[in-house]
């Protein structure tokens, strides 16, 4: 795998504590029954989420020319097998904070695995870019506050605007949205994640 960019630093601990904790969720009965769930709609014309999983799979093999660290590559492989393995246990269209969503029940499935709460963010927040988006797209506008509280819940912006970029970049969904997110991201963060990313 690539170097890492100047500044960061490989840590032989996260990697292994990631790259172990991805086996054991693969080996899990539980995800193993929850990734079988799914028809195809849309924005997942794959159906079933373990076909959407390896396609985001593919993904990050893609970003990989990018110069992502060996500890950048293992927690988005961690979030890619978890953010979405509980949409089988989860009440549809229910708010993302509730208890009962499918992002709330993957967050609480990874805290078994990490400890990390800027990852565990990233997986109770993954949707929200796209929730900001619909917003705008309707009204022209987006709620403010969500924004903010959003940018203050994320520390590790490139991380996640990377794992963004990977669940985004599939069949059915408009990579227009991530360019859009993006921009508003870069106008209160410094990220090196910019549009050029989307793949």
């Amino acid at each position: 795998m690539n170097s890492p960019r100047a500044g960061t630093k490989i840590t032989l601990d996260v990697l292994s504590m990631y790259k172990e904790a991805v086996e054991q969720i693969k080996a899990d009965p539980r995800y193993q029954a929850n990734i079988e769930y799914g028809e195809p709609r849309s924005g997942h014309p794959e159906g079933k989420v373990k076909y959407h999983i390896a396609e985001l799979e593919e993904n990050l093999e893609g970003l990989k020319s990018r110069g992502i660290s060996d500890d950048e590559y293992w927690k988005l492989k961690f979030l890619i097998h978890v953010h979405d393995s509980f949409k089988k246990e989860a009440v549809p269209d229910v708010a993302i904070l509730d208890p009962r969503s499918h992002a709330t029940l993957a967050r609480e499935y990874a805290s078994q695995f990490a400890s990390d709460i800027d990852l565990l963010n990233m997986i109770q927040f993954h949707d929200e870019n796209y929730a900001l988006w619909k917003q705008y797209r309707a009204a022209g506008s987006y709620d403010d506050q969500r924004f903010k509280k959003l940018l203050g819940a994320i520390t590790d912006w490139d991380l996640f605007l990377m794992f963004l970029i990977i669940d985004g970049s599939t069949k059915g969904k408009e990579r227009s949205r991530l360019i859009w997110f993006i921009g508003e991201v870069r106008k209160h963060k410094q990220t090196f994640v910019d549009e050029s990313w989307i793949l």
